[in-house]
């Protein structure tokens, strides 16, 4: 490995599910903090339908669930910077990285290998 290389992240959490209709958004949050406040490097990439966790004005679900919007406004707070989003996902929901609630960096689908290899734990929610 040369020296300029960026060393490994510790996580990368996955996640691709819509806030609405299961848990799997909040729980992969929910990890994703939890291993930052333990002192891991953690990145989040949103895939598929996750993107649209990221989408601003959302209400509680049908099933009254919360939307995610104040757990994704903690991120910040626990040094979890690095928010990578699947482009084709957004291009496919018909959304621009700017029209999103975070700071993201859109991924192509080349790309996305290589944000897995660059991290040691990959977690899929």
């Amino acid at each position: 490995m040369h020296e300029h290389d960026d060393p490994l992240r510790d996580l990368l959490v996955i996640l691709r599910h819509a806030p609405h209709g299961s848990s799997w958004l909040k729980e992969g949050l929910d990890a994703a903090l939890v291993a930052a406040a333990f002192g891991q490097s953690v990145s989040l990439l949103f895939m598929g339908e996750g993107v649209t966790a990221l989408m601003p004005g959302q209400g509680p679900g049908p099933l009254e669930q919360k939307g995610t919007a104040a757990t994704l406004e903690m991120l910040e707070m626990y040094d979890i910077e690095t928010l990578l989003v699947d482009a084709q996902a957004l291009s496919a929901l018909g959304l621009a990285a700017d029209e999103l609630m975070l700071d993201v960096t859109p991924v192509s689908a080349e790309a996305l290998s290589e944000a897995l290899s660059a991290h040691r734990l990959v977690l899929t929610f």
